[in-house]
C-alpha cells in the first residue's frame, strides 16, 4: 500500500507520539543517553502540554514497559480512584442517575505518580530532566495546531461552563488560530515546582538521592501546594476530593493479559480498562483465514466487526476493577472460550445489536447488567486521548496512553491541570460492574499494547479514540502481521469501527448495528455490508474519529526499527 509518509527507520532508537513536539522531546532524551522509559515519560508529559484538549498532566497514564535485560513486562495502571466520600448511589440520589460534567466526576489524578513510578523503577534520569521540554513548551508556548484550534472552536460552549478554563483556552475571548503561539504559564509553574522540589531533595546527596528527589516531586503534588489547590477548588466547586484521597494514593503495578497470534505475543492491560478486548478479539479470529478474504473486503470487515462485537459484549458484562468485582479474566482469555464464542459469528448476517454475553464459567445466565436505551442512528459517541511509544538501543520498550481532556472537566485554577475527569467512565447505576464506589477505578478506555516475538520487543502500538481504540489497534496489528504492511502504511490504511455496544463515556450511548467506514473503502463493500445487516455510515476519507495510532515495529532479523504515526492528527515518528 502506498502511504502519504515513508516509515521512519533507524538502528539505534525510535519514538512515535501523538504530537510531533512530544516526539522531539523524547528523541532529545534518547540522544542524551536516556533509555526508553526516560524518553517515554518525556513524551507523555509533553503531550499533556501540546494536546491539552485531549490530555492533562493531572489525568491518567496507563503504561506497559518491557525490560530487555530481564525479558519481563510491567504494567502501571496510571488510573485514579473515586474519592472516599462518594457512595454507590450518590448520582442516583442527587443527579437523576447522571454523572455531570463538573468537578464532581473527578477521580484522583494518577498520571503524575505514573510518570514518577516509571522513572523510579526503570528510568535513569530525573523528573526535571525529562520534563524540561514540556516545561519550556508550556512557559514559552508552541504554535497552535489545526486540529486543536478546530476542536476549541467547536466546543467553545463546553469551555464556557468553566470560568477557570475559558480564559486559558480562549485568550482574548477566542480560540487561538493555527500557527499562533499559545502559552500555559500556570502549567509551566506546576512542572517547574515539581522539578525544583526534586532538585532540592536530591541535592542532599547520598546513595538514594535520586529516589529521594522523585519522592519529593511526588509529595509536592500529592501532599504539597498542588494538593492543597486541588482540595480547595473541590471544596468551592462541589467536588469530593480530600487531602487524604491525594496523600494516600499510589498507582498500581498490574499484570498484563496476552495471547499469541501468528507467532506474535500481544500484551494488553487488564480488565480495569478495556485492554483485554484486543487479545480477546485476536483469539476469536484465530480460526479464520483472514488473509484469504482480502484486506478490507466485505467478508474481512464483516468477520472482524462481528468478533469485535462479541469482545465488547463481554467487556460490558464482565469488566471492572478486579479489586472490587470478580472478573473471570482467565476464562475470558482462554482459547476454548474464544472458540465457543466464535461460533456465533455468522457469515451471512450481522448481529443487529450487541450479541449476548458469554458464559465463561458455565454458570448459566451470564447477563449481569441491563442495556441502555438505543440512541438514534445519526449520532456517534466521542471520546479521546493521545499515545506515545519508544524503543531504545538496549531493546527496552515503553507504551503509554495518557489522557483526560479539558472540555468536560474544569482546570484547577493556578496550577493549569484538569483533575482527572475519568469518573465519566463509571456507571451511576450500581447494577453495573464498573459502577461508582469509593476507592474504585473507573473502567478506562486508554489501553496501550506491546507485542513480543521470541522474547524481544516486536511492536509497540496504541491510539486515541475512546471506544474506537481497540478496534483501530486490532486493524493496524493485522495490517502488519497478516498483510505485511510497514507500520506507516498499516496506520494510514482505511479503517472502520462498530458502535453496536454501550459506550464507555457518560451517558453510555448505545447504537445497535452501527458501523462507520472511512470513505476510501469501496462503495461496493459498503453496500454488501449493509445487505448483511450492518447499519453503515460514511466517515471522511481520513478522519480523526478513526483514532490516530502510533507504532514501532522491530525487524526480528535485522533489528531495524520502523516507526509509523497517523497523519489524521499531528502525530510523528522520529528515529536514528
Amino acid at each position: 500500500m502506498q502511504s502519504m509518509r515513508p516509515p521512519i527507520m533507524g538502528t539505534r532508537h525510535m519514538v512515535s507520539a501523538g504530537h510531533y513536539l512530544a516526539s522531539h522531546a523524547a528523541f532529545q532524551i534518547l540522544e542524551a543517553g536516556g533509555n526508553a522509559i526516560d524518553a517515554g515519560v518525556a513524551a507523555g508529559i509533553a503531550i499533556g502540554v501540546t494536546q491539552p484538549d485531549k490530555v492533562s498532566f493531572g489525568g491518567v497514564a496507563p503504561i506497559i514497559i518491557f525490560k530487555a535485560d530481564t525479558g519481563k513486562l510491567i504494567s502501571i495502571d496510571g488510573l485514579g480512584v473515586w474519592p472516599r466520600r462518594i457512595t454507590p448511589d450518590y448520582f442516583m440520589k442527587h443527579h437523576g442517575g447522571k454523572i455531570p460534567a463538573t468537578s464532581i466526576r473527578s477521580i484522583v489524578p494518577a498520571a503524575p505518580d505514573a510518570w514518577l513510578t516509571a522513572l523510579e523503577l526503570h528510568g535513569t534520569m530525573s523528573f526535571g530532566e525529562v520534563a524540561a521540554a514540556a516545561t519550556r513548551l508550556a512557559r514559552d508556548g508552541f504554535p497552535m495546531h489545526e486540529l486543536m484550534s478546530e476542536f476549541l472552536k467547536e466546543n467553545e460552549d463546553s469551555y464556557k461552563r468553566y470560568p477557570t478554563s475559558y480564559p486559558v483556552f480562549f485568550p482574548n475571548g477566542r480560540a487561538p488560530e493555527p500557527g499562533e503561539v499559545w502559552r500555559q504559564p500556570d502549567l509551566a509553574r506546576t512542572l517547574q515546582y515539581l522539578a525544583d522540589e526534586e532538585r532540592a531533595a536530591a541535592s542532599k546527596g547520598g546513595p538514594d538521592a535520586r529516589r529521594a528527589g522523585l519522592q519529593a516531586a511526588r509529595d509536592a503534588f500529592y501532599k504539597g501546594d498542588i494538593a492543597r489547590a486541588i482540595v480547595k477548588f473541590h471544596a468551592e466547586s462541589g467536588g469530593l476530593m480530600t487531602a487524604e484521597d491525594l496523600a494516600d494514593f499510589r498507582v498500581r503495578l498490574e499484570p498484563t493479559v496476552s495471547t499469541t497470534f501468528a507467532g506474535i505475543e500481544m500484551h494488553a492491560c487488564g480488565a480495569w480498562c478495556q485492554g483485554p478486548v484486543v487479545p480477546m478479539t485476536l483469539n476469536l479470529l484465530k480460526g479464520d483465514d483472514l488473509k484469504s478474504y482480502g484486506h478490507n473486503s466485505t467478508r474481512y470487515i464483516h468477520v472482524l466487526t462481528e468478533a469485535l462485537k462479541l469482545a465488547f459484549s463481554d467487556r460490558h458484562h464482565f469488566f471492572g476493577d478486579p479489586r472490587f468485582v470478580d472478573v473471570p479474566i482467565d476464562d475470558l482469555m482462554s482459547q476454548a472460550y474464544a472458540d465457543q464464542r466464535a461460533a456465533l459469528i455468522r457469515a451471512d448476517r450481522a448481529w443487529p445489536e450487541m450479541p449476548p454475553p458469554g458464559d465463561p464459567r458455565n454458570q448459566g445466565d451470564a447477563r449481569l447488567a441491563p442495556l441502555p436505551i438505543p440512541e438514534p442512528a445519526d449520532k456517534s459517541p466521542l471520546g479521546d486521548t493521545s499515545y506515545a511509544c519508544v524503543i531504545d538501543r538496549h531493546g527496552n520498550a515503553f507504551s503509554v496512553t495518557p489522557s483526560d481532556g479539558s472540555n468536560n472537566s474544569p482546570l484547577v485554577p493556578g496550577i493549569g491541570i484538569v483533575c482527572s475527569g475519568r469518573g465519566t467512565q463509571s456507571w451511576a447505576d450500581p447494577r453495573y460492574r464498573s459502577s461508582v464506589a469509593p476507592g474504585v477505578r473507573p473502567r478506562l478506555t486508554p489501553n496501550p499494547s506491546l507485542a513480543l516475538k521470541d522474547g524481544k520487543a516486536f511492536m509497540t502500538l496504541g491510539t486515541p479514540g475512546g471506544d474506537v481504540q481497540c478496534q483501530a489497534m486490532v486493524q493496524v496489528f493485522l495490517n502488519v502481521v497478516l498483510f505485511g504492511m510497514d507500520p506507516q502504511a498499516a496506520i494510514e490504511a482505511p479503517r472502520f469501527s462498530s458502535y453496536s455496544f454501550p459506550g464507555s463515556f457518560e451517558p453510555h450511548a448505545y447504537f445497535p448495528g452501527q458501523l462507520a467506514l472511512e470513505g476510501r473503502i469501496e462503495d461496493e463493500v459498503e453496500a454488501e455490508l449493509a445487505a448483511l445487516g450492518h447499519n453503515t455510515f460514511w466517515w471522511d476519507d481520513y478522519t480523526w474519529l478513526a483514532g490516530a495510532p502510533c507504532a514501532i515495529v522491530v525487524d526480528p532479523v535485522t533489528g531495524v526499527l520502523s516507526g509509523g504515526a497517523d497523519p489524521r492528527r499531528p502525530a510523528y515518528a522520529l528515529g536514528w
